[in-house]
């Protein structure tokens, strides 16, 4: 059933993503272009997502579990590093220069598209050097 659900939520998902534009790396950049010809439609998407997210979270923190899991998935901690830091640069650095961020890149790969596909895999390049880097450090640790 929680597989069921996590493609029924992906698929509404990508489906907010396509009719709000945010899949159109042109849209995006003229949203993050505020010196230039710049298009605010993407704040009204960012404000109504959190909205709905200001209303939902704690409605749905008052369960003692999840509907589909056996627990909560919250972030274990709340410390801002370097790591973290530049994290965001690199996250920034990439939606700025290409328009795509990881939400909207995975939804672009339905178009076969050769950027979607191009942007989807070295993502995950990063994320694999990053997971090694981890298991490299715990390595270290023992």
């Amino acid at each position: 059933m929680r597989g069921i659900i996590s493609f029924i939520c992906g698929t509404i998902f990508s489906i907010g993503l396509g009719l709000s534009g945010m899949m159109n790396p042109a849209k995006v950049m003229n949203f993050l272009d505020i010196t230039g010809d710049w298009d605010p439609s993407l704040a009204f998407v960012m404000v109504g997502a959190i909205s709905i997210y200001m209303i939902a979270y704690p409605l749905i923190l008052r369960r003692k579990v999840p509907l589909f899991d056996n627990h909560f998935h919250k972030v274990k901690t709340t410390k801002v590093d370097k790591r973290l830091l530049l994290g965001q640069v690199l996250f920034g650095v990439g939606w700025g220069l290409t328009g795509i961020c990881p939400g909207p890149g995975i939804a672009n790969l339905a178009t076969l598209a050769p950027s979607a596909l191009m942007f989807v895999g070295f993502m995950g390049v990063g994320m694999t050097f990053v997971k090694g880097h981890e298991l490299r450090k715990k390595v270290c640790e023992v």
